[in-house]
């Protein structure tokens, strides 16, 4: 990490990498403990010691927050996670925390919900394989009973709000060791999101719903007026305009014929 920090002269450097699955870590913790923790020191360690680095972005995740008795989730709230993959974005959130205060780190972290959008194929993420579905023909499948609720952002309004966030942290050093939500504020349960997206395709499949999913949070949505206030961020996309984009995207994909990620 340090030689490439180096050999590139990175200035603003964005750490996004991460297992991002839930049910992956509920079945292989320690893969995702490594990746996650063990992946975010080694990425701030290297950042402390690049004399070219001048601002860093971590992405935590809605889910460092646990099950909080009041919602939406704002940035006072404690760190209360319990589930694997949530513990580990807490980790990461907390060794920011740790690199900004401690070593004088410029790095700010972010907490989104669920990303959706155009480029997104893992078909076991909730709005890729509704869409493939319902532009196969078949009923989509829903893992959880449907009832939990959730925030979803539009992967370029998140795009959006890393620059807007690395922008201010280039003018204002003093939002480092801040932790900022986006969200647009519209938390849907997964049932009427499955609903919104067949609206859009013009679809009325009924969903198979398993009711199988262990080890989430009901309810889980933010407060982003931190982030309107300090960084002058709003989401640019309705949900509407995003799954058009987002379908289009899947059924142009889809109808180009085979490849290995489609299968």
């Amino acid at each position: 990490m340090e030689r490439l920090l180096g050999e590139y002269q990175v200035q603003t450097l964005f750490h996004l990498a991460a297992q991002s699955q839930v049910e992956v870590a509920n079945r292989n913790p320690v893969s995702t403990f490594e990746a996650n923790i063990v992946g975010t020191w080694t990425v701030l360690e290297a950042a402390r010691r690049s004399p070219t680095v001048t601002e860093v972005l971590v992405a935590s995740s809605d889910k460092a927050y646990g099950d909080q008795h009041s919602l939406p989730y704002d940035e006072a709230m404690s760190l209360d996670a319990v589930h694997p993959y949530d513990v580990s974005k807490a980790c990461t959130d907390l060794l920011a925390r740790s690199y900004g205060a401690t070593f004088g780190l410029p790095v700010v972290t972010t907490r989104f919900g669920n990303f959706y959008g155009p480029g997104d194929t893992n078909w076991n993420r909730l709005v890729p394989g509704v869409c493939r579905a319902v532009i196969e023909g078949r009923r989509p499948l829903i893992r959880s009973d449907g009832t939990l609720t959730r925030d979803y952002i539009y992967v370029v309004d998140a795009a959006l709000a890393y620059l807007r966030l690395a922008e201010c942290l280039d003018r204002d050093p003093s939002l480092g060791a801040k932790a900022f939500n986006f969200s647009c504020e519209s938390p849907i349960s997964v049932l009427d999101l499955v609903g919104r997206i067949q609206a859009t395709a013009g679809t009325s499949l009924d969903p198979i719903v398993e009711a199988k999913a262990s080890g989430e949070i009901q309810h889980q949505y933010l407060s982003s007026a931190l982030a309107r206030r300090l960084l002058g961020w709003e989401p640019a996309y309705s949900m509407d305009e995003a799954l058009a984009e987002t379908l289009r995207w899947y059924r142009r994909e889809l109808e180009a014929g085979p490849a290995p990620w489609r299968q």
